[in-house]
C-alpha cells in the first residue's frame, strides 16, 4: 500500500514538472485541440515510463489508458461545447503497475523525435542521427532506432524549413522579393521541359556588384561545388579579392548539373550585370581550373580577359604525374619566380631530374600559372582558389536545406561579413589596408640596405651585393617584376622613392586603400521578408511559373566515394630537406644518420 501510495505521489509529482505547476494534468485542464492532447499525455507516458492505450479517438473526445492489464490509471477528454478547445472530463491518476522498466517505448514515435529534436534542428542543421540516439537515450532514458532518428531528423527540418518540394516552388517569389527589397540586384530562375523542372538559379545582390566596380582588384575566381541534398545539383561562383585580401563573392548561381551549357549561361549572366561593355570596366584575370566548359565560356563572353589556372590543380596534376617531391618543390620555385631568367634557371634543373617535364609543358603552358610570364597581367600574388573552400563548406553547411533555406545561408554569410568589414574600414585611418601596409613596411625597411643612384627625375639604379635593378617611379616599374606583379612597391622602389622624399604608401595600386575598401563594404544587402510573405505573394500572381524539383536526385544508401576535406584544399605544406643527409621528409634534428 505504501508502495502505491509513493507511485501515486511521483505521478502526481511528476505530471507537475513535464506540465508546469501551474499547467498539472487535472480534471477541467485545457488543450487547444485534441493533438495537443494527445501531445502532452505521450510525452506523460514517456516521463513517466508508462505505456499508453488509447480507447477512443474522434472529432469530440479521446480517451486512453495504462496499457498494463489491470492498471486503473485511464483519462477522459472531451470537445467543450460551442468553441474549439478539449478539457480533461474524468482522470484516475493512480498506477498500481511498474510501468516499462526497458529503454524501448512504444510511445517514442518518429514525432514525438522530431518535437523533441526542433530546437536543436534550429540552431545545428548538421544535427547527426547518432548523436540523436545518444541525446535522446541520456535526456529521455528512451532508446529509439537509427531510422526513428533519421525520419525524425527529416520531419523537424520540414517543420523549420518547409520540404525541399515548396523551396522550388518558392523560388520565383523568393527571386521578385530580393529585387524587391535590394534594387538594382540580379535574380531568376529558369526551368525546363513540360513539367518546369528546376534548371537554373542565378543571384547577385546590388551591394556585391557596386563594391566590386568599385572597390575591388579587377580580378575573379570561378569554381563550384556540387550539392548533396535530396536533389543534388551544383553551386557556381565567381569571387573577387577585395582590399585586405579577403574573399568577395560577386555572383551566386545554381545549376541542376554542371555542364558546359551551364557555365556558357553563368558566365553570360556574369557579362551583363558587369556591363562589359563599357569602356572604363578595366581588364580582368580569371581563375579557375580551366575546365572546357569554363575556357569555352571566358572566351565567349569575357574574349579581353586572360584565363589563369589555379595553382592548386596545377601543382596536384604535376604532384600525381611525377611523384617526385624534390621536383614538386622545385615547381613552386619556378611558380615564385619574378623573373624568365629566374624561372628558365629553375626549369633547366627540373628537366636535369626528368625530361618528361617539357612534354608537361605542354599541357600546362607557363604563361597560364608561373608569375614570370603570366601574359603581363597582375595577379596580386593570388595563385590557389580560396573560393573552393568556402564553396565547400556551404556545401556541408547547407546539405539539409531546401535551395530557397541554402540561398538564405549565403546570403546571411555574405551579409555578415559586409557588415564586419564595413565596421572594420571605417575604423582604420591609414592611406592603405592593414595586410598592405605590413607589406609596405617590410619593404621600406628592406631599402635600407640598398644603395640609390639616380639617373634622372624617374629613373633611379638601386644597388646591393648581389644585383642591379632599375625603378622608373614613373611608370611604376622595377626590374625585379615584383612592383608590377604585385601592385605594390617592392624594396627596391621604396628605396628610390625614399631618396626623392616620396612617400612609397602613395605608389601602390588603389585597390589597396581604405578609400576603396570603404567603397567595397559601403553599400547594405536588405534581408528577405518572412517566408509566408513569398506565399501570399505567389498566390496573389497567379503569373509567377511553378517550378518543381529537377530530375537529378540522390540514390539511396551512403555515397560510395570519399569526400575532399577542406584541410585538403589548401596549399601544400613546404617539404623538408634534411641539412646534413640532404634527403627530403626530415630536419638536421631528425637526422638517424650516424654523424
Amino acid at each position: 500500500m505504501q508502495c502505491v501510495m509513493a507511485d501515486q505521489a511521483f505521478i502526481a509529482l511528476g505530471s507537475e514538472d513535464i506540465l508546469g505547476s501551474d499547467h498539472a494534468l487535472v480534471v477541467g485542464k485545457e488543450f487547444p485541440d485534441v493533438e495537443s492532447c494527445r501531445r502532452t499525455l505521450k510525452d506523460l507516458a514517456l516521463a513517466l515510463h508508462f505505456d499508453l492505450r488509447i480507447v477512443k479517438s474522434d472529432r469530440s473526445r479521446f480517451i486512453a489508458k495504462c496499457s498494463k492489464e489491470g492498471c486503473p490509471w485511464r483519462i477522459h477528454v472531451a470537445k467543450c461545447p460551442g468553441v474549439p478547445t478539449f478539457s480533461v472530463r474524468t482522470l484516475n491518476g493512480e498506477h498500481t503497475c511498474e510501468g516499462v522498466h526497458d529503454l524501448h517505448h512504444q510511445q517514442a514515435s518518429v514525432g514525438w523525435v522530431a518535437r523533441s529534436l526542433e530546437a536543436r534542428i534550429r540552431d545545428n542543421p548538421q544535427y547527426k542521427p547518432k548523436e540523436i540516439l545518444q541525446d535522446i537515450r541520456d535526456e529521455h532514458g528512451v532508446s529509439v532506432s537509427y531510422m526513428q532518428a533519421w525520419r525524425g531528423k527529416e520531419r523537424s527540418m520540414a517543420a523549420l524549413h518547409g520540404t525541399y518540394e515548396e523551396g522550388y516552388r518558392l523560388l520565383p517569389a523568393y527571386c521578385e522579393q530580393i529585387k524587391l527589397v535590394n534594387p538594382g540586384s540580379f535574380a531568376s530562375v529558369s526551368s525546363s521541359g513540360p513539367e518546369n523542372c528546376f534548371q537554373r538559379l542565378f543571384i547577385a545582390y546590388r551591394a556585391c556588384i557596386s563594391g566590386f566596380t568599385n572597390g575591388c582588384r579587377p580580378l575573379l575566381e570561378l569554381d563550384r561545388a556540387h550539392l548533396k541534398g535530396k536533389y543534388l545539383g551544383t553551386i557556381l561562383c565567381a569571387a573577387a579579392v577585395d582590399a585586405d585580401d579577403g574573399l568577395f563573392p560577386l555572383a551566386i548561381a545554381v545549376v541542376d548539373i554542371e555542364s558546359d551549357e551551364n557555365w556558357m549561361w553563368f558566365l553570360l549572366e556574369l557579362r551583363k550585370l558587369l556591363g562589359m561593355n563599357s569602356e572604363s570596366t578595366p581588364r580582368l584575370t580569371i581563375l579557375s581550373e580551366r575546365h572546357q566548359g569554363m575556357v569555352e565560356a571566358v572566351k565567349s563572353h569575357f574574349p579581353t580577359a586572360l584565363h589563369g589556372f589555379c595553382l592548386r590543380h596545377v601543382s596536384e596534376n604535376f604532384r600525381d604525374t611525377f611523384k617526385n617531391t624534390k621536383l614538386v618543390n622545385m615547381f613552386w620555385s619556378a611558380v615564385y619566380a619574378l623573373t624568365s631568367s629566374e624561372f628558365e634557371s629553375k626549369i633547366s634543373e627540373m628537366i636535369e631530374i626528368s625530361q618528361d617535364v617539357i612534354q608537361w609543358f605542354d599541357l600546362f603552358p607557363p604563361d597560364l600559372w608561373s608569375v614570370a610570364f603570366f601574359q603581363g597581367v597582375v595577379r596580386y600574388g593570388h595563385f590557389t582558389l580560396a573560393t573552393t573552400e568556402i564553396l565547400y563548406n556551404w556545401a556541408i553547411e547547407c546539405h539539409d536545406l531546401p535551395i530557397v533555406q541554402t540561398m538564405e545561408h549565403i546570403r546571411n554569410q555574405i551579409s555578415s561579413w559586409f557588415d564586419t568589414r564595413r565596421d572594420v574600414s571605417l575604423r582604420l585611418n591609414s592611406i592603405l589596408v592593414p595586410s598592405a601596409e605590413k607589406r609596405i613596411a617590410e619593404a621600406i625597411s628592406d631599402a635600407d640596405c640598398y644603395q640609390v643612384l639616380r639617373a634622372n627625375e624617374v629613373e633611379f639604379e638601386i644597388v646591393s651585393t648581389e644585383r642591379t635593378n632599375i625603378v622608373d617611379i614613373r611608370a611604376r616599374v622595377c626590374s625585379c617584376n615584383r612592383w608590377q606583379l604585385y601592385g605594390l612597391p617592392c624594396a627596391h622602389a621604396a628605396a628610390a622613392l625614399i631618396s626623392c622624399g616620396q612617400n612609397a604608401r602613395l605608389f601602390a595600386e588603389p585597390c589597396f586603400t581604405v578609400r576603396s575598401y570603404q567603397q567595397t563594404y559601403s553599400q547594405i544587402i536588405c534581408e528577405t521578408p518572412d517566408r509566408n510573405l513569398w506565399k501570399k505573394q505567389q498566390q496573389a500572381e497567379k503569373c509567377l511559373p511553378l517550378i518543381l524539383p529537377p530530375k537529378t536526385r540522390r540514390p539511396p544508401g551512403r555515397p560510395k566515394k570519399k569526400v575532399v576535406r577542406a584541410e585538403n584544399l589548401k596549399r601544400p605544406r613546404r617539404i623538408v630537406q634534411c641539412g646534413r643527409c640532404h634527403l627530403l621528409g626530415h630536419s638536421q634534428k631528425k637526422c638517424t644518420l650516424p654523424i
